[in-house]
């Protein structure tokens, strides 16, 4: 069963119960005066007015107090204490309705399109109070994420859950499989054309060419000492240094021209071969299970990870206690470029929003099913009393007035009632006066 703390915050109900008591007793002694007074017209009606506001309390009070007791009443009893007997279908209908009409996808693509989480995101980010916010709050939640690792039982299951995802890891396959991926449809051949621009450019530097020039003369002195001392050193290593540089940028040249390129071919060829060793070849595999258990039996190499990883969480519990840390700043730094990249390009701005209605719409019914099966568990482990004496609580002001509206209309309606079923003995007391 579950408990409701803090019954004591919700609204005093106190005083509009004692009026709506205080109205009941007042018509109740009217009608009882009426009934002792000498019959009249005026104490008649008065008596009628008394007495259907009497009825009006006493059906509202009923119905008040049906909603949350057990009144033990022949024929109408068993449709009493009505919050407590349904608590789990109201919990049913509570989850279903947050979820159909708060949780569904077009109530929250609605929603971001009203609000534009984008813009508010970017508003918020470039204030500097905002980013720096969210870097303590970042640096908070680093804190406790260490808090959690380094609990010995916690860094014992890291340890062994690493181990066991390295024994279910066929490395030599998943090299294959991760070199498929790099070489499909000659993605490699774009790493290879960025790879040659830059080096032709390295190339084509003074400072390659005094490298290579450098390079010839050292060479020279170590392999020919006394020709280095009669042939002009200098000249040759400058002229060999251009011949050689100008033969590289033009092989780098023509191979980054030439889709088709022998050397291309060869480089395809390789990859293939290696790609097929490492999926089929059992000396390979082999290698690859061997590297597997080195890594996870290797007692100098697990005490290094050990070392290397307390030395982090170290290094990085001692900058979070910092006031002026590094990591809050570089978040708050990274925070408010985000914000102002975000404010000063409104298609990024449309084009985030547009995948926030994706993702809304695609994961909304399974979240929004979670939340409903969460509200309907919770209030199903709820004490039936004890919510019917919350629920009353927190309303029961507004159902006190029920009862007090209930007695003043219950006896208007008498008043109009006596009055219409009189009008001839009215008209006729008024005419005479």
């Amino acid at each position: 069963m579950h408990s409701f703390p803090g019954l004591h915050e919700v609204a005093d109900h106190a005083g509009p119960r004692r009026l709506a008591l205080a109205l009941l007793v007042l018509f109740a002694a009217i009608f009882a005066a009426c009934n002792l007074a000498p019959r009249s017209l005026w104490v008649d009606g008065l008596k009628a007015v008394a007495e259907a506001a009497m009825v009006g309390a006493l059906a509202d009070w009923f119905a008040v107090a049906a909603l949350f007791r057990r009144i033990p009443l022949p024929l109408v009893g068993r449709h009493t204490d009505i919050v407590a007997r349904n608590k789990d279908r109201i919990g049913g209908n509570l989850a279903l309705f947050v979820r159909d009409r708060f949780l569904d996808a077009p109530s929250l693509v609605a929603m971001i399109r009203r609000h534009d989480p984008a813009g508010m995101l970017a508003q918020w980010l470039t204030a500097p109070a905002n980013a720096g916010l969210l870097g303590r709050q970042v640096s908070r939640l680093a804190l406790m994420a260490l808090d959690t690792v380094e609990d010995e039982k916690i860094q014992a299951f890291l340890a062994q859950a690493a181990r066991a995802l390295l024994g279910r890891l066929d490395l030599s396959r998943s090299m294959a499989s991760a070199l498929a991926a790099l070489t499909h449809q000659g993605r490699h051949q774009e790493l290879l054309d960025a790879l040659l621009e830059r080096m032709g450019g390295m190339v084509r530097t003074e400072e390659a060419r005094a490298f290579v020039a450098d390079t010839l003369v050292q060479w020279i002195k170590r392999e020919h000492p006394l020709k280095q001392k009669v042939l002009p050193t200098d000249w040759l290593s400058g002229k060999g240094a251009a011949a050689i540089t100008h033969a590289v940028d033009t092989l780098l040249k023509a191979v980054a021209d030439d889709p088709r390129h022998e050397l291309r071919e060869a480089l395809d060829g390789a990859l293939a071969r290696l790609a097929e060793r490492l999926q089929n070849d059992p000396d390979w595999a082999r290698r690859g299970e061997e590297l597997r258990a080195w890594l996870q039996n290797d007692e100098a190499l697990g005490r290094y990870v050990r070392d290397l990883w307390a030395g982090l969480r170290r290094s990085l519990r001692e900058d979070l206690a910092r006031e002026d840390s590094e990591l809050s700043r570089r978040v708050a730094e990274m925070g408010q470029w985000l914000g102002m990249s975000l404010a000063g390009d409104a298609a990024l701005r449309v084009r985030l929003n547009v995948r926030l209605e994706l993702w809304a719409a695609t994961f909304a019914p399974d979240v929004a099913q979670s939340v409903a099966e969460h509200i309907r568990t919770t209030v199903q482990r709820w004490d039936a009393q004890e919510m019917a004496h919350l629920v009353e609580q927190h309303i029961g002001r507004d159902l006190q007035y029920i009862r007090i509206n209930g007695t003043l209309v219950g006896g208007l309606i008498g008043l109009v009632l006596f009055t219409i079923s009189h009008a001839g003995a009215l008209w006729a007391l008024l005419d005479g006066g």
